[in-house]
């Protein structure tokens, strides 16, 4: 009967543990001006129309139709902050050269494959969208430079007047965020990383994906892969504490109203946009 109690005290202590590590933020900046608008992941890319994804082209189209952009963003040698998805140019641009190795004008030598267009700063981006629509903005660090990514950011954003949301994969920029600028809408990128293998370090992947970071960074909603959305911790995490949901990338129309009527910000692509492979 003792070993009984006890495994029932254990199962009991790690049950409250788990749930108080989901323990998101309270009553910080509301998402309620975002979540009319619909994201277009990587801007309104379209690569059958020759639109490269994250390029001035893709975030005009989106803004002229009235969505918001989900832009990635990167950080120069020389501290300047493009808007890019890879650390690497070679799937984007043809070469194979990493963002965190060239300054700014030695990346803004090469171009993206279907626009032919120079590569863009996030300032750039800030004055083409100009407020009219809100973005949600994802840092993409390496060699842990996620202080001075974040910084960078931050500084660029200093003079903007319109709405954003700022996520990561790396806990560090939202743990920055909630010590440096409470003010900012902060949110938590996630997956089944157990089914990405190489993506992340394996103890890093379980408790980013069962959110098990939140406790210390609390963020204002996690942004979590649709596929993966069925997540028990995501799950206990919305039922016990109502946490602001944000989904990536819902490609299914019906899904996307579906979401949406729960409150979740919605991160979508187009069936069509991406050119099959053959």
């Amino acid at each position: 009967m003792t070993v009984v109690l006890y495994t029932l005290m254990i199962i009991f202590i790690l049950l409250l543990l788990w749930i108080l590590m989901l323990s998101p933020r309270k009553n910080g900046p509301s998402i309620k001006d975002m979540q009319p608008f619909d994201y277009a992941h990587r801007g309104l890319f379209n690569e059958n129309d020759g639109i490269d994804e994250n390029s001035m082209e893709a975030f005009r189209k989106a803004t002229e139709k009235g969505f918001g952009s989900e832009l990635d963003l990167h950080l120069t040698k020389d501290g300047k902050v493009v808007v890019m998805h890879d650390e690497s140019l070679k799937r984007t641009a043809g070469v194979d050269i990493n963002i965190s190795d060239c300054t700014l004008e030695e990346i803004r030598k090469h171009r993206l494959k279907y626009t032919g267009e120079i590569i863009p700063t996030f300032e750039d981006v800030l004055s083409l969208v100009a407020g009219r629509v809100p973005l949600i903005i994802e840092l993409k660090t390496v060699k842990g430079n996620y202080a001075e990514l974040t910084k960078a950011t931050l500084e660029v954003l200093k003079e903007y007047k319109g709405k954003y949301a700022i996520e990561s994969f790396d806990p560090r920029v939202v743990y920055w965020l909630k010590n440096n600028r409470p003010d900012i809408i902060r949110g938590q990128l996630a997956e089944n990383f157990s089914l990405q293998k190489g993506t992340v370090n394996p103890v890093l992947g379980f408790f980013l994906k069962n959110l098990l970071t939140s406790f210390l960074t609390k963020p204002d909603f996690i942004s979590y892969r649709v596929e993966d959305r069925n997540s028990l911790s995501l799950r206990a995490s919305k039922a016990i504490y109502g946490v602001n949901l944000a989904y990536w990338t819902v490609r299914d129309r019906e899904l996307v109203r579906k979401l949406k009527k729960n409150g979740a910000l919605i991160i979508f692509e187009y069936p069509n946009q991406r050119i099959k492979k053959k």
